[in-house]
């Protein structure tokens, strides 16, 4: 099987109204700088020139007028307030685009795939974004994998079109929860003869500022203390998941003191509160890891794939099963914070996964 793929990397292209624009690679710079705290290191990691790493700087201070970064004698470089607010940007866009982008360069691939081995089998996976299904693509040998994220109605609803093999489908490991997502997405799955195909279980939780963490350590908390909360979309799993856990608490989502704004992913949220446009976000810990923020357990949930039964081949069942189950799969997945194994591959329903559960 031939493996040429691109990738798509989303950078910020800041403008002067001169028309002078500054290189993506000074966001690496700053990146590096923070990471670092020296010029010298930041330039050899960016394999860029220290004169050129200064000229970078000196560029961005002459346009705003304002230091990028601070140099004290003894203490190495660090960035100023305006170097982390530039740093924080890119990553946010980083964040925001990512599924978008993702989902974009699997289209490309496949298409590109087409072209060099000619006509074969894909498997279409549609799934709202997640750490561990982002990685099958890619751990893929045998199997050409088309993944798309899509919030779960979306997926669910091309999945009973047709438009995709498989969806991903979040199920707690609160049989009472559990019960109330069915309820939720009774809608999409009445009438449907689906299998369900084990992959994960992940932590979702509180993603906050680290200053934060001894005041708030339940939603009772983050109601009391009016922090500034940031959500997800109303059609994303996971804000619906919070609501049931406000539900559960006797609160509502009037009660949190919610920003006008909205993210589409775990990581934008993560970024958004690091960046401290906000205080606190709900989410996967994995997301709150990656941006050193602190995060707070509420719950857990199965990360399953569905598809309809007898509507897959059955070699490309047997070859995704042979995917999850391998070692690769089980490595990778152990860096990933707050995702564990949940019986990869194992074939069962929803009955079965809240009887368990009990």
């Amino acid at each position: 099987m031939h493996r040429k793929k691109l990738n798509i990397v989303p950078s910020l292209l800041f403008r002067t109204d001169h028309n002078e624009w500054f290189e993506p690679v000074l966001f690496r710079l700053l990146e590096s700088i923070r990471e670092s705290g020296k010029l010298t290191a930041a330039a050899r990691t960016n394999n860029i020139s220290y004169r050129h790493a200064w000229n970078l700087l000196n560029r961005g201070t002459d346009f705003f007028g304002v230091p990028l970064v601070e140099m004290r004698k003894g203490q190495g470089t660090q960035l100023s307030a305006l170097g982390e607010k530039l740093l924080w940007a890119d990553q946010r866009v980083k964040a925001r685009l990512e599924p978008q982008i993702a989902s974009m360069a699997s289209e490309f691939n496949d298409e590109i795939q087409q072209i060099l081995a000619g006509a074969h089998r894909v498997l279409r996976i549609h799934a709202s974004h997640g750490y561990a299904v982002s990685l099958l693509p890619d751990i893929s040998e045998q199997l050409e994998i088309n993944l798309q994220f899509r919030n779960p109605d979306e997926a669910l609803a091309a999945l009973q079109r047709g438009d995709c093999d498989m969806a991903s489908f979040h199920f707690p490991t609160c049989p009472a929860l559990a019960e109330k997502i069915l309820e939720h997405y009774q809608h999409h799955l009445e009438g449907q003869d689906y299998q369900l195909i084990r992959l994960v279980t992940r932590q979702e939780g509180l993603m906050m500022r680290p200053e934060l963490a001894g005041s708030v350590q339940s939603l009772p908390d983050l109601v009391a203390t009016q922090a500034r909360f940031i959500g997800r979309d109303r059609h994303s799993g996971s804000r619906i998941l919070l609501n049931l856990l406000l539900e559960r608490e006797g609160l509502g989502e009037g009660d949190i003191n919610r920003m006008p704004q909205e993210e589409l992913t775990h990581t934008a949220v993560a970024a958004f509160v690091a960046s401290g446009m906000a205080d606190v976000g709900f989410g996967v810990e994995a997301a709150a890891r990656q941006f050193g923020l602190e995060f707070i357990a509420l719950t857990s949930e199965h990360y399953l794939l569905l598809c309809k039964k007898n509507g897959l081949p059955d070699d490309d069942l047997a070859d995704l099963i042979r995917v999850v189950q391998t070692r690769a799969f089980r490595e990778q997945l152990e860096q990933v914070p707050g995702y564990a194994p949940d019986k990869p591959g194992e074939v069962t329903s929803f009955e079965q996964l809240i009887t368990e559960d009990r």
